[in-house]
């Protein structure tokens, strides 16, 4: 009798103690951040002319380049976005500060007939650049005319 009334004690507490409660699912990755239907996950290329310059963003550096030497190299942060603009901010190895902003705004070059779905401000140092952008697939992928998309 007092091995059934022990059985019946432990059997008691057990439905009295709290059940593990199961492990919560794993967090669902972060979505790609996307701008103008941009992929910024993505290698990006901001350009401009008059003068001409570039700066691609590989996703580890961020590189100013125009025909005359020396360019830029910076590494790339992640980019500061809010609601239609994204903003990278870094020193390059010289120390100047080189800023790439891109703005959610249809864009167009001025030289063809491309029209690129963001609209691109640079600085490097005190000189200010503005320019269009794209993915760097959708710039080398697309005509001289109509829209730079993927």
């Amino acid at each position: 009798m007092r091995r059934l009334f022990a059985a019946l004690s432990v059997l008691a507490l057990a439905a009295c103690s709290p059940a593990e409660a199961p492990a919560p699912p794993p967090a669902a990755p972060e979505p790609a951040p996307v701008l103008g239907g941009v992929d910024l996950a993505k290698p990006v290329r901001a350009l401009g002319t008059e003068p001409f310059w570039s700066v691609e963003l590989t996703g580890t550096e961020m590189v100013y380049t125009t025909p005359e030497p020396p360019g830029q190299r910076a590494r790339q942060p992640d980019p500061l976005i809010r609601g239609t603009t994204a903003i990278w901010e870094a020193e390059t190895v010289d120390g100047t500060t080189l800023k790439v902003t891109l703005i959610a705004t249809e864009c167009s070059d001025g030289m063809s007939d491309r029209t690129y779905p963001l609209t691109a401000m640079v600085t490097v140092g005190d000189r200010a650049l503005t320019g269009c952008a794209a993915s760097t697939a959708a710039i080398t992928s697309t005509g001289e005319s109509g829209p730079v998309v993927e």
